[in-house]
């Protein structure tokens, strides 16, 4: 899988969810491996927010959060091809994010 994680990036991105003063720490996996907290909590509320018609920020935030959603195993869980959605617009996206992701790596 490409290094396509930018970590202090997606981490400023994950600090939108919290409330103010609060903050959420990026934690280092036993491989070495930093991974920001709160990704699959702002992914959710990213996907309520592509659902209610916000597009452009969304979808780039979106796409960065992939790669890490990868490196925590949630499209292990659940396949790309899972997410693909026509009722969901939001989760539909990350599905094809996630194809397409998969297919560069």
């Amino acid at each position: 899988m490409k290094d396509k994680m930018k970590v202090e990036q997606l981490s400023s991105v994950n600090q939108k969810i919290v409330a103010d003063g609060e903050s959420l720490p990026i934690v280092m996996f036993k491989d070495g491996t930093k991974l920001p907290t709160g990704t699959v909590a702002t992914m959710i509320h990213n996907i309520d927010r592509y659902n209610s018609g916000e597009r452009a920020d969304v979808e780039q935030e979106l796409e960065l959060a992939i790669p890490v959603l990868y490196k925590l195993g949630l499209f292990d869980l659940f396949k790309p091809d899972e997410w693909l959605s026509q009722d969901n617009l939001g989760r539909n996206y990350i599905g094809k994010l996630a194809k397409t992701y998969a297919n560069e790596a």
